[in-house]
């Protein structure tokens, strides 16, 4: 099965690295790039990293981020010349950061970095940015307008979320690779992320909801809610910050005249939305198996979905 998945954040980077293990090849991530940031003279991507570090298997799970066992050498010693210290970056990361800013400099597209990072870690599935055109998350809060990066790291996500701009997405566009993958999916998975900063900026990109509309295959969404609560990551405060309730009924309204189906967790106790069929499943992905575990089920289940 061909299966385009959207996702940023661990939620969806975790569905990945299970659907890689079980459809390999056939698997194209569209990335949020809304996260993008210049930080310590590179450009930093890190959904799309984040991402190819779960599908490379080279992901600190411990973390959550990052790769295993790298080091900060250079980092430490960045900051004891005076560069700003509130983004860290490892060394193996920093690595890929300046590949990919020499690589833009050439003249080269982010889709093509991305692919070759990629292709180099031996990711079997491609990740494709959603877009070569630069779109910056902003967050507003009650002290006023913040990029995504400084809100999650320095203020560490606390603030209320009174809305969220997504700057330069009226020039955006997806790129050919995406649309090509949303095209050719026999499914399309709308990942366990933050619904509003990982998905809500890929759905945004202009004519990114047209392509998956006039796609034949079925879109499923899973839900980011394990027990009626997240995993990890602000969600709660993102989705309180729209007016949107913090359950999967909430989620799916996002998503309205989008998704065929949803996934739900089997332990959630609020109510699945009701305009849309379900599936209640275990949907914790504690380790590759039951990252592969929930990988299977909701492929499986857009398999029922699917036009005869």
């Amino acid at each position: 099965m061909r299966v385009a998945l959207l996702a940023g954040g661990t939620g969806g980077a975790k569905l990945g690295a299970g659907m890689q293990d079980e459809i390999g090849h056939d698997l194209s991530v569209v990335a949020n790039t809304g996260d993008d940031v210049e930080a310590l003279g590179v450009h930093v991507s890190p959904d799309p990293d984040l991402i190819t570090y779960w599908l490379s298997a080279e992901i600190d799970e411990e973390r959550g981020w990052g790769i295993r066992d790298d080091a900060f050498t250079v980092f430490e010693r960045l900051q004891l010349l005076g560069a700003p210290s509130w983004f860290g970056l490892s060394d193996r990361d920093l690595a890929a950061c300046l590949y990919r800013r020499q690589f833009l400099e050439d003249g080269g597209r982010l889709t093509d970095a991305q692919a070759q990072i990629a292709r180099a870690l031996g990711v079997r599935a491609r990740v494709l940015p959603m877009s070569d055109s630069p779109v910056r998350t902003r967050v507003l809060t009650a002290a006023g307008r913040r990029d995504l990066q400084e809100y999650l790291i320095v203020d560490g996500g606390q603030p209320q979320v009174h809305g969220v701009e997504l700057e330069g997405i009226e020039q955006a566009e997806p790129t050919r690779e995406v649309l090509e993958a949303l095209r050719s999916a026999e499914a399309i998975v709308l990942g366990p992320s933050n619904p509003v900063i990982s998905i809500g900026p890929i759905l945004a990109v202009p004519g990114m909801r047209e392509a998956i509309a006039a796609s034949p295959a079925p879109v499923v969404a899973v839900s980011p809610y394990v027990a009626g609560a997240v995993v990890k990551g602000p969600t709660n405060r993102f989705m309180e910050g729209i007016g949107r309730p913090s359950t999967a009924a909430g989620v799916a309204s996002l998503y309205d005249g989008l998704i065929d189906a949803m996934v739900v967790d089997e332990g959630d106790p609020d109510p699945p939305p009701a305009e849309i069929p379900t599936l209640a499943a275990p949907t914790l992905m504690e380790g590759a198996s039951g990252r592969a575990r929930v990988a299977r089920i909701v492929l499986d289940y857009a398999a029922t979905l699917a036009s005869p």
